[in-house]
Formats: structure tokens, sequence, C-alpha cells
């Protein structure tokens, strides 16, 4: 038997026990609501206000070609031995950089190589730097990736020069099709990171549409469907669900799911209170 205290009850002819105070007016749609709910309700269409954020180095991107003519004087010792051929300067980041190419390289097993180098030449503080080297085909004049550094190298005036010992096999670079008419092509292309990582933020508006679970809860409860338990109140029997009352009133939460409650019991008889406030409060608790 469930007793709910302190609800208002229309008059009949028994004398009630306590005085109640008027009942809430009743509404015929199903979407009667608590001030609680409606509040809630109406919050609901508040836009929701969503920001974003990106955090990216700041760099600085330049490349630089440098052509080679008359190679054939310039190698197998004609320039000498660990002697390097330089570029003109050019200036990324900030900073000013030439390459330096070796044909003809002094230690041991490296003989069989041509060696690559990128050099700061500007007297300034440290700085970090990615590269790479590439060999320009000359039949397609396309240019071919040939060595690449995948982490951020640091040039100072210690160490000024970062490159590859071992860039690539003579007897893979003196023929077709880098080297061409005693030509020889080569690219350079350096990113020079300049700070700290910058960071970006957005702010987007999102227009969340209004809910409709209060609409669609009433309509299940007219429905009656999936109802879980009956409740008998004088000659009138309503159908509701369990977890919704529970989750809305702690006297529907104990007699339903606390330990006292009856689990043969068929139906809940709710005493002094008429049909039409016991319907009144089912909606309510939506």
């Amino acid at each position: 038997m469930l007793r709910l205290p302190n609800f208002p009850q229309i008059p009949t002819g028994r004398r009630p026990r306590k005085p109640w105070p008027p009942p809430p007016p009743l509404r015929n749609s199903a979407t009667f609501r608590s001030s609680q709910n409606l509040q809630l309700w109406e919050a609901s269409n508040t836009p929701i206000e969503v920001t974003s954020s990106r955090s990216a180095p700041q760099t600085a991107r330049g490349r630089h070609v440098f052509e080679i003519a008359g190679y054939s004087l310039q190698k197998d010792g004609y320039l000498g031995v660990g002697k390097f051929i330089k570029s003109a300067a050019f200036a990324v980041g900030g900073h000013y950089w030439r390459i330096r190419f070796y044909p003809d390289v002094l230690v041991g097993e490296d003989k069989e190589y041509v060696a690559v180098f990128l050099e700061r030449i500007s007297e300034t503080a440290e700085v970090k730097a990615l590269y790479d080297f590439s060999l320009v085909n000359l039949e397609t004049n396309q240019s071919k990736v040939v060595a690449i550094v995948k982490k951020p190298r640091v040039f100072t005036t210690l160490q000024p020069t970062w490159g590859f010992q071992k860039f690539m096999k003579k007897s893979e670079l003196e023929g077709r099709p880098f080297l061409l008419r005693d030509r020889l092509v080569l690219e350079c292309r350096v990113t020079v990171i300049m700070g700290a990582p910058v960071s970006e933020s957005r702010t987007l508006c999102i227009q969340v549409p209004p809910s409709d679970l209060v609409d669609n809860l009433g309509k299940l409860l007219e429905s009656e469907e999936g109802a879980d338990v009956t409740f008998k109140v004088e000659d009138k029997v309503f159908h509701a669900h369990k977890i919704v009352l529970a989750m809305r009133s702690p006297v529907f939460k104990a007699e339903l799911y606390g330990p006292m409650r009856d689990m043969n019991q068929p139906s809940i008889t709710v005493q002094d209170m008429q049909p039409a406030v016991f319907k009144a409060l089912l909606h309510f608790y939506l």
C-alpha cells in the first residue's frame, strides 16, 4: 500500500486527516511539467559555446637550387681530397646558409661516396632546423629526394654544419640521369623552427534544438507501452513505468525498489487520494 504525503487532494465525502491545499491545475496535454522541468527544458534551448585550439610551431621554409657545372674537373682529387664545393649563401628564417658538396671524401670506405652538408654561416645564437637534399633528374627535370632528416638538428657556432657523409655512391651519381653534359643540380630544402609553439583558439556557437524528452515521456505514459507497474486508486487503474517514477521521486523509489517492496504484489493500492489527483501526480513526475 502506497501513501504519498503532502500532496494536494480534492476533498471527497470523507474528512481528510489533515487539511489539503487546492490541487494543482490539470492540463489536458501530456506535457504537464513541474517548474523545475520547465526551467531545464528552457535551458536546453540555450546555444552551446564550443571552443577549440590548435598548437603549431612557428617555422620558416626555403629552397635553394645549386648547380655544379664542369663536374669532371672537380672530382677524383682535382679539387683535393676532403675539399668541398660551396653554394652561394641563401637566407631562410633570418639565418644565412650554404651547401657544401664533397666530391671526394677522405675517410676509409666513405671514399666511394660523395658527401653533402648544410652549413649555417651567420653568427647568431643556436637554431633548430630540418633539411633534405634532392638530385634533379636532368632528363625529366624532376627532383628526387635522396637524404632527409626526420628530427631537428641544432646548429651552433661549435657545430655549424650537419649533413650526410654517405649521400650517394659515385657510381650512381656520375651517370644518367643525374649527371648530364658534365652538369649536376642539387636542391636543398630548409625548415627553420623559429620559436615556441603558438596556440590559436576559435569559438563556435552550436544551436541546440529544443528537447522533447518530456513530451516523449508523456506520450509513453498515455500509451502505457512498456508499463511495468500498476496503481489502483479507488475504482481507477493506472499503468506506469517504474524507472521513470523512481528517477523523479524518492517516495516512488523506496516503494518500487526499496528493501521493503513486496515482490509478489501485482499492483499498488493508493489510499486517501482521488484518481484525478493521482493522474496529475504521474504527469508531475515526468
